[in-house]
């Protein structure tokens, strides 16, 4: 169904006036230069994100102005100022100097949203280390897998996740230091043998350090993606990335000074560091933090309680809130509401026309990727919306949509979604897997792998994912890492994992198992299985299985999942000549 656009006031009528008033005149003659000036700089010319999103605004004059709100799972509320966070962040760097750290060296955060994650991880930065942060409802081998690619020397995380962890630790043998976070004193156990506890080493610490002269290239942050096959790959992005992620938060999400901002993603994903940390606090606002987890009633009374101006959040949360009814909302006054964003997946026209009803706007869909490391295409506050559409493309980024030999097609055409290498938050490898980052790119532009099309006037719309990868809840999850998991089972032969439609998180993983013989298929087997996927992958783990004597396989043996999720659909199984014979 086609939604009428929703039209926008001219941006000079605007309560508050849009950083970006005119998209097409904003592209004319653009430089990413241009951004270099906005941003400060350390002595000799060297960049580091840390300095930019904290330290300058103390450097300005502004270290009294709130930078984190932190609201507590049980209602507990912290503030912290600019100053203040500068002073923490410059202790961590302090503790990991004490424990031998070295410039370029992984230390991983696995951590609920708590004020201490923000500490250590810009304290990391501020150290010149690289920061590696991980998504908190993971199960054990997500976390092995990653730590173990990155060869991560530090992990930082709290008694209860550590437990859940515990039997992975082993494996990792470059794990030279685990860092227990006990907020409040929350746990009474004592540390396990080995570990450091993160309050001793704070309490220990000077609060002065000179941030390391990271160049603009040095490695930041190390975001792990999933693909079709293989395991998980290590996205590694650069100090650079700072400048798109300043400028989007500027251009996208509006940021002016007196904002109060709220981004709902988990630190562990792209989106929590990008727009939950560097663009907000490149910018200067104030940022509200909730730790606890997702309730309609809760989240409109955050809104309320603390006058939100710009909310970020995900697809899959709108439509939660959606089915709890457009009545609750009115309960609460969400009218400090001026611009609401989404991302992580297609946002359904219908969510951004719901958008309208109850907050008096239209919710925003953007996209961007792990990869690309922040905002490529967006709807803007002054730009009329598509619903159903992601929007055009940010000045400084070209988009194309390309046919299957890579060439550009015409508007209203279907196809690859790429972009034109060289944006400043674009990642610059996979982590110990050059060949793999290479096979991104053709004919001078890098693949998305998302299937797109663009109209007449420049608009992005979404199609669907070239690949196998899941998008579930707005989180990638590949294939290969889940049917790796239930291989493990002693029952199974072979697996495959498909994405099938879910109205809330768009995609809920299935997975079909092949038992070994002396096997055979029950319900209790089955709840064995996916309690053993549970308990290894915990967030990303299957919501069901299906059993089947032999999955369908090409003539060189690989699984093919298209078929499975074709007879899933119940679509069309297109072309089965490489099939194997039966």
């Amino acid at each position: 169904m086609e939604y009428e656009t929703i039209g926008k006031p001219p941006a000079e009528t605007m309560a508050v006036k849009p950083n970006l008033p005119d998209l097409d005149a904003a592209k004319q003659g653009f430089q990413w230069a241009d951004m270099y000036r906005e941003i400060s700089w350390l002595p000799g010319g060297y960049l580091n994100q840390a300095h930019e999103c904290i330290d300058r605004h103390v450097e300005a004059g502004n270290g009294d102005k709130t930078a984190m709100i932190w609201v507590g799972k049980n209602g507990e509320e912290e503030r912290y100022t600019f100053a203040d966070m500068k002073r923490e962040t410059a202790k961590f760097a302090n503790v990991l100097e004490g424990l031998g750290v070295q410039h370029g060296e992984r230390v991983f955060i696995f951590m609920e949203r708590l004020p201490e994650l923000y500490f250590a991880f810009f304290g990391v930065l501020k150290h010149g280390a690289v920061v590696g942060p991980l998504f908190s409802a993971f199960g054990p081998d997500p976390v092995r897998d990653r730590m173990e690619d990155s060869g991560a020397r530090v992990l930082i995380t709290q008694p209860d996740l550590r437990k859940r962890i515990a039997e992975v630790l082993p494996d990792l043998p470059a794990l030279e230091h685990t860092i227990i976070v006990n907020k409040n004193n929350r746990s009474s156990e004592p540390l396990e043998p080995g570990d450091l506890s993160y309050e001793s080493l704070m309490a220990g610490a000077s609060d002065e350090y000179d941030t390391a002269a990271t160049s603009m290239y040095d490695y930041s942050v190390i975001h792990y993606t999933s693909g079709t096959t293989g395991k998980p790959k290590g996205a590694a992005h650069r100090h650079l990335a700072v400048v798109q992620q300043y400028a989007t938060g500027k251009w996208v999400l509006d940021f002016h000074p007196e904002d109060l901002y709220w981004c709902t993603a988990d630190p562990g994903w792209v989106t929590g560091t990008s727009y939950g940390m560097f663009a907000p606090w490149s910018n200067g606002v104030t940022q509200l933090i909730y730790e606890g987890g997702f309730g309609a009633s809760a989240w409109y009374q955050m809104i309320e309680k603390y006058g939100v101006t710009v909310w970020y959040t995900a697809p899959t949360a709108v439509r939660m809130l959606m089915k709890a009814g457009e009545e609750l909302p009115g309960r609460f006054d969400l009218s400090s509401l001026r611009h609401i964003n989404s991302v992580g997946e297609p946002l359904n026209p219908e969510a951004v026309i719901w958008g309208t009803k109850v907050f008096d706007q239209p919710i925003h869909d953007n996209w961007w990727q792990t990869e690309t490391g922040a905002i490529m295409v967006a709807n803007y506050p002054a730009m009329d919306v598509r619903p159903g559409s992601m929007g055009r493309p940010i000045p400084g980024i070209e988009v194309a949509i390309l046919d299957n030999d890579y060439n550009p097609l015409p508007p209203g055409n279907e196809g690859y979604l790429a972009v034109r290498p060289g944006w400043p938050s674009m990642f610059h490898t996979y982590w110990n897997n050059q060949p793999m980052y290479n096979t991104k790119f053709h004919k001078g532009w890098y693949i998305s792998g998302d299937q797109s099309r663009m109209d007449e006037d420049g608009y992005v719309w979404f199609v669907g994912r070239a690949d196998d990868v899941i998008n579930t809840a707005g989180h990638l999850v590949g294939p290969f890492e889940v049917e790796s998991v239930l291989i493990e089972h002693p029952a199974v032969a072979e697996a495959a994992a498909i994405g099938v439609p879910d109205d809330l998180a768009m995609e809920v993983v299935k997975g079909f198992v092949a038992l070994k013989d002396g096997f055979e298929p029950s319900e209790e087997l089955r709840r064995e299985i996916l309690g053993h996927g549970r308990q290894r992958l915990q967030a990303i783990a299957p919501r069901s299985i299906e059993f089947r004597a032999s999955l369908p396989k090409t003539r060189s043996g690989k699984i093919m999942r298209r078929l499975l999720k074709a007879e899933e659909l119940g679509l069309p199984l297109g072309d089965t000549s490489t099939l194997e014979d039966d």
